[in-house]
């Protein structure tokens, strides 16, 4: 990304040492996307075919507090590491948009109603939302800024690579990202496997 220019206001760049290695952190102003996303890159993608990305939607109780409630933290992490241990190159976008899309507030409110004995969909339906609130219209956007269209995504979730198909990013495969459950998230992975299509097959697959 050019550092002078007008994109210095949009795009704020910097060097991002972590745990799993060194990133180069993106974050993105709100006036080009709908929240101030965050990218962290390994390497050059820029005009790579089958780049290596992960589009991890913000989980604050999870990525943040450790909830066991799901497994967003553990998925995480593995695609950290994934990047930088086995590819040459990679994205991990972190999109701002937490509970699947409805919101901090209504997703506690989810979970309240999740202790009732609703599952995490069912909880979503009766609070008025959509299985799945979230779309990829951004993700997109920023895998353009980045000269990205090209990509392996890192995911379990059939309806996020064509959330990126339809956004007219070019999804060539995809790297399992699975974790072991425990007694506190294994009805939730559940659900999602039964209810939103998800795979919990760890072998590669094609598009």
């Amino acid at each position: 990304m050019n550092e002078k220019g007008d994109m210095d206001i949009q795009i704020a760049t910097a060097t991002l040492p972590t745990r799993y290695g060194e990133f180069r952190v993106h974050a993105f102003s709100p006036t080009i996307v709908s929240a101030e996303h965050v990218a962290l890159v390994k390497g050059e993608v820029r005009g790579r075919a089958g780049v290596a990305v992960r589009i991890h939607s913000e989980c604050l109780t999870g990525d943040v507090f450790g909830s066991r409630r799901c497994d967003c933290r553990a998925q995480l992490e593995m695609s950290m590491r994934w990047i930088e241990l086995e590819e040459p190159s990679g994205v991990l976008i972190y999109l701002r948009q937490e509970g699947r899309g409805i919101g901090l507030f209504n997703k506690i409110r989810a979970y309240r109603l999740q202790e009732e004995g609703l599952d995490t969909v069912e909880a979503n339906q009766r609070l008025g939302f959509e299985d799945d609130h979230r779309n990829y219209r951004d993700a997109a956007t920023l895998l353009r800024l980045m000269g990205v269209f090209s990509v392996r995504l890192i995911t379990n979730n059939r309806a996020k690579m064509e959330g990126l198909r339809q956004e007219g990013i070019e999804v060539v495969g995809r790297i399992p990202l699975i974790t072991e459950p425990d007694e506190h998230n294994a009805h939730y992975l559940r659900t999602k496997a039964a209810k939103l299509g998800h795979l919990l097959d760890p072998r590669p697959v094609g598009s």
